[in-house]
């Protein structure tokens, strides 16, 4: 029987709808009473209670989805500007499973369901696209949060394509980390065995959220592989336009080597 036949699908969304809506009903507002003051910014074992909530709630959100998320390389200590490329909504709850980030991200990503809200909670500095003034403010808002000793993940490709290509960098993101000095590290996501689900993860063309949410709730389960790769460090690469271009080539070069 194949992997994925209507039998196999169906026989997931039996299982995997309950737990789905328990996870949204329980453990969401669980997560968010950890993060809330004043337990939120205590520490257990160096780590801040609200960050080990973040990351209890995205690895539990990627099971629930089968996506076993492993990690590989060394992270640089806070702060940092992590850039990763961007395949689906699934990104933000990958990366969240394995560091604690404040994410740039679209501004509809505020109303989607369950994701938007522990966004919301999550850091997240949201752009509206194609304002130049909304970039601005993002921009001095990411300069700010790693000023203060805070990482920020953003994709520099300023959306999510089909799964096919690595699209290019937008250098005026990497602004920020010129600016507040801090280092650059590019993370690859890479889904699936080699990449093979790359496309099956990233948006069909005219898909919505809702729908992408849907159907990957019945995919079957997969590796995915979040690989954090050499840094760009302060005073390595001159200019943010050669910083883009270092942190594409190293994703790029994970992505067609995993």
């Amino acid at each position: 029987m194949r992997m994925n036949s209507p039998f196999r699908r169906a026989l997931r969304y039996i299982w995997r709808i309950p737990l789905l809506i328990w996870h949204a009903v329980v453990d969401l507002p669980i997560a968010i009473l950890l993060m809330a003051e004043p337990w939120g910014e205590k520490t257990i074992g160096g780590v801040r209670i609200d960050h080990r909530a973040v990351r209890w709630w995205s690895r539990w959100l990627l099971r629930i989805y089968g996506l076993d998320v492993r990690a590989s390389g060394a992270q640089l200590p806070d702060p940092v500007l992590f850039v990763a490329n961007h395949v689906s909504w699934t990104d933000i709850v990958v990366l969240h499973s394995t560091r604690m980030m404040g994410f740039v991200a679209k501004r509809e990503i505020a109303g989607w369901p369950v994701v938007g809200w522990m966004a919301k909670k999550g850091q997240t500095i949201f752009h509206q696209r194609g304002s130049q003034e909304s970039l601005g403010d993002v921009l001095q808002q990411m300069v700010e949060r790693l000023r203060e000793g805070h990482s920020v993940g953003a994709f520099p490709e300023g959306g999510t394509r089909d799964g096919r290509e690595l699209g290019p960098f937008h250098a005026r993101l990497f602004y920020a980390s010129v600016e507040a000095d801090v280092a650059v590290q590019p993370v690859a996501l890479c889904y699936g065995t080699g990449g093979d689900a790359q496309t099956i993860v990233a948006f069909a063309k005219r898909e919505s959220f809702a729908q992408n949410f849907w159907r990957l709730l019945g995919e079957p389960a997969r590796t995915v592989d979040v690989i954090y790769l050499t840094p760009i460090l302060p005073g390595e690469a001159e200019g943010r336009r050669r910083i883009a271009e270092l942190a594409r080539e190293r994703i790029g070069g994970a992505l067609h080597g995993s």
